[in-house]
């Protein structure tokens, strides 16, 4: 007989907050200080308002004494302001700093007690609902610059879900805005909490070419028709990584090569294709579905006025200088070269 599984934790998605916690509680703690030293002193300068009803005297002790149950709204009585100018202090000056300081510490116990424990609940909310998302399985050199290239091309950051092991790239994740959270990748429990089978697309760059494609493996046993875009840097793990479920696996080392071999027969080949890749080029590479006012015409004539490139229909990419190109189909998937919204503004 199986043993029984194991009911496993939840695993919360989170978000930067902005200010560390120790920051949090150092500067409303020096606030409340300071605020409470500026009544010693008025209370100080102005003793001679005070009258001490123990021994008629009163100190900076008792100064400071007074201050803190008349901060606190303590009132024991024992020591009061008798004069004029004492009881205006006390109305004027001390009274609403006495209501600063209440609010500094209602205000950190709303932010700890309350507004994190609000927090932790809604983004459990916000995960539960996750659909459509992207999913960044690790967040290195290649993971963070596609990240940072999605949110350059107008991604919200709040629909992309950061997945790595190592606290300081989760950081630099949540900085950028994005939705974090710190699990291992190939485990089926982690990848449900972040509902891979909802997203809309799966980026894979866990650094080791091993890693990734057993990600990959585990990513598309639960997410079987999501796109999954997987890095690795050795060729012969290319086909592995298809064989393992990868839709697109993309070799930064063979792309490198490209561009050097490029630069090899041109001065401006490398620079063209690094201008397709990135958003701060002139020129940006789509992939769209085909509309249907575009059904029957050659994939040089699309309505974008983007130059038509390729053409996929049932699996199959069709070039534009082939004949099956000269008549869009409804279906077909065209990937074209557009102008940047800079140059086309």
């Amino acid at each position: 007989m199986a043993p029984p599984r194991q009911r496993r934790l939840f695993n919360p998605l989170r978000r930067d907050v902005g200010v560390p916690v120790w920051a949090d509680v150092a500067i409303r703690l020096f606030a409340a200080l300071g605020l409470v030293f500026v009544v010693v002193l008025v209370h100080w300068f102005d003793r001679d308002g005070l009258v001490d009803n123990h021994d008629g005297h009163v100190s900076f002790l008792d100064v400071v004494y007074f201050t803190m149950i008349s901060i606190t709204t303590t009132g024991f009585g024992d020591i009061a302001p008798v004069s004029d100018r004492a009881r205006m202090i006390e109305a004027v000056i001390v009274t609403p700093i006495r209501l600063a300081v209440l609010f500094i510490f209602v205000g950190t116990a709303y932010n700890f007690l309350i507004k994190r424990s609000w927090e932790r609940f809604r983004m459990a909310q916000i995960q539960k609902k996750l659909t459509g998302h992207i999913v960044a399985l690790g967040f290195g050199i290649s993971g963070s610059e596609a990240v940072g290239e999605l949110i350059a091309r107008g991604t919200d950051p709040k629909r992309i879900v950061v997945l790595d092991l190592d606290d300081t790239r989760l950081e630099q994740a949540a900085a950028l805005g994005c939705n974090v959270m710190k699990g291992d990748a190939t485990r089926d429990d982690t990848l449900m909490d972040v509902h891979v089978a909802r997203a809309s697309s799966i980026l894979v760059s866990a650094g080791r070419d091993d890693t990734s494609i057993l990600i990959t493996l585990t990513a598309r046993h639960l997410a079987p028709e999501i796109p999954i875009t997987v890095v690795v840097r050795a060729e012969d793990n290319e086909q592995l990584a298809r064989q393992a479920g990868a839709s697109n696996v993309i070799n930064p080392v063979r792309f490198t090569g490209l561009l050097l071999a490029g630069s090899a027969h041109g001065l401006h080949v490398a620079d063209y294709l690094g201008d397709l890749a990135s958003v701060t080029g002139r020129v940006q590479l789509v992939e769209r579905p085909v509309t249907p006012d575009e059904v029957g015409k050659p994939l040089s004539a699309l309505a974008s006025g983007g130059q038509g490139l390729r053409a996929y229909r049932a699996g199959q990419a069709i070039g534009f200088w082939e004949d099956a190109a000269q008549a869009l189909q409804a279906g077909d998937i065209v990937v074209e070269i557009v102008p940047a919204p800079a140059e086309s503004a």
